[in-house]
């Protein structure tokens, strides 16, 4: 018997989706190749434009600022209109604007300004995104909520990276928070905390990092978008309010330096 794939019939919506060497483009191939019925990617980019080439023509492109409340609720608007609902929601925008580079500094430097873009663009923008979507779902009695957080945050930290790191604590804390509000509604939300993905954002260094995980590599990007796809499946209908780490393993190890100097 042919399979039939785990998304077959479901309506998706991913955020984050214009860098073709991303986590939120590899979900949304992975979704395509599970079947998946609609699917709208959304990036403040221009270049999201370019991901129908990619994805098929159950693809549609949408621009948005993700810190606009406005904005926000457009693109909502637009994808339920071209596609009919949202059965799956993957908030996989954030660390950095389409363009930019990831702004380290020391804590007792930040200026408020700072502070306020990096929780805007790692945590408001779930928000909003999640709080325009969530009461469509409550009204169908279905829905997936899957979250990219990170392990930065949550379970580890990085120097310079303070905004970042409280932001993606907040986004595990608000996954939680959300699962319970939401579960007698028949919806489930749950979050993916990535170690280091070998994409175009990557930073250098990381790659060191990967190197001395135990799997001895960064992750791929295509590797946190299968467990996004698991988690927005129903394969995964009695997890919610987790956090699943994607990392190698590299936070369950207490050394982290080279192995042939250790193992």
């Amino acid at each position: 018997m042919e399979r039939k794939g785990r998304l077959a019939g479901k309506v998706a919506l991913i955020t984050g989706v214009a860098k073709l060497d991303g986590i939120g483009f590899a979900a949304a191939r992975v979704f395509g190749e599970e079947e998946v019925a609609g699917l709208a990617v959304v990036d403040i980019a221009d270049a999201v434009h370019a991901c129908p080439v990619h994805l098929g023509s159950h693809c549609t492109s949408h621009n948005a600022d993700l810190t606009k409340a406005s904005d926000v609720q457009r693109v909502v608007d637009e994808a339920i209109a071209a596609h009919g609902r949202i059965d799956v929601l993957v908030n996989n925008a954030g660390m950095v604007v389409y363009g930019q580079d990831e702004d380290f500094t020391a804590f007792q430097d930040l200026t408020e300004q700072q502070w306020d873009f990096g929780m805007a663009i790692n945590l408001k923008s779930q928000f909003l995104v999640t709080r325009a979507v969530v009461p469509h779902m409550i009204e169908r009695g279905y829905g997936r909520v899957v979250n990219v957080s990170s392990v930065t945050g949550p379970v580890v930290a990085n120097p310079d990276e303070a905004v970042y790191c409280a932001a993606k604590a907040g986004v595990l804390g608000m996954t939680r928070g959300l699962a319970l509000d939401v579960a007698k509604h028949g919806i489930t939300v749950n979050a993916v905390g990535p170690g280091g993905v070998a994409t175009g954002a990557q930073v250098e260094g990381e790659d060191v990092g990967g190197d001395n995980t135990p799997l001895k590599r960064s992750a791929r990007p295509e590797e946190i978008a299968r467990v996004i796809c698991f988690l927005a499946s129903d394969d995964a209908s009695y997890v919610t309010g987790q956090l699943v780490v994607v990392d190698g393993g590299n936070t369950i190890q207490e050394y982290k330096g080279p192995s042939e100097l250790y193992y």
